[in-house]
């Protein structure tokens, strides 16, 4: 199934594979894309429970096409190309926003979402593997947050996420150089759930999405939500979570309901 000509989602049982499809340009992401990855969130069927987010070629996604960033910088661009920079800063702010559902909605609570990296993930690829509950690289993997030699700043969710996995410090480090990582610093540093031969990145998926889905959906929905604002919540905030969380599985699980 295509949902634009860039992107695919494919589905297999509760499994749906989101597929961003420019490799001639390393899946370099445009805002027709974006606005794709948002329908998606609007088409998925009811019974999927795992989606992994790929690219088609030699890489994960290049990040954002230049020539789309040198429009959208461009106040005497056409209207066509829809640039940013000649909008007031508060329409601005606002098409950034519809840009960030593209990936914010990967964080759904009755999902978990994978990122099958490999080759390059750059940018707006990087911030979109970020936005993605788990990751697993190939070991020839490298990633790269670049926005700052563009004079720009991750603005698609990535810094959040960044700071949750590796702390300020390193985040920092990461975003303001925009260096590159390759895999195994990426694993070091808790960025990947896994590394593997660049020949086993399908047998990889497959094992993890098999993993999650052998578990309960609800009780792996509840846990998702237990972790996902674990370090937002004071340890008694925490407690109580849990308690109501297990309360709600022991009344579903006797047939108790609401």
């Amino acid at each position: 199934m295509t949902v634009s000509g860039d992107v695919r989602l494919d589905y297999a049982g509760p499994v749906a594979t989101v597929t961003l499809d420019r490799p001639d340009v390393l899946n370099a992401q445009t805002p027709d894309m974006w606005r794709a990855l948002r329908a998606i969130d609007r088409e998925l069927r009811g019974d999927v429970r795992v989606v992994v987010v790929r690219g088609a070629g030699r890489a994960f996604s290049s990040g954002l096409d230049r020539q789309v960033a040198a429009a959208l910088l461009d106040p005497a661009a056409g209207p066509e190309q829809q640039p940013l920079a000649a909008l007031p800063p508060d329409e601005c702010a606002a098409r950034i926003a519809q840009f960030q559902e593209a990936f914010t909605w990967l964080a759904r609570p009755d999902l978990i979402t994978v990122a099958a990296v490999h080759g390059v993930a750059v940018g707006a690829g990087f911030q979109l593997a970020l936005a993605c509950d788990l990751r697993i690289l190939t070991d020839d993997a490298r990633l790269c947050m670049a926005e700052v030699t563009l004079g720009l700043v991750p603005d698609l969710g990535g810094t959040g996420r960044l700071v949750d996995l590796v702390g300020y410090s390193r985040a920092l480090e990461i975003c303001v150089t925009g260096r590159w990582l390759d895999a195994a610093e990426a694993e070091r540093l808790g960025l990947t759930n896994l590394v593997v031969p660049a020949g086993q990145l399908d047998p990889a998926i497959d094992d993890l999405t098999a993993a999650v889905l052998a578990g309960h959906r609800d009780a792996v929905i509840e846990i998702k939500a237990l972790l996902v604002d674990a370090a937002r919540r004071t340890r008694t905030e925490q407690l109580r979570a849990e308690r109501e969380a297990q309360t709600r599985r022991i009344r579903d699980l006797a047939g108790l309901g609401e």
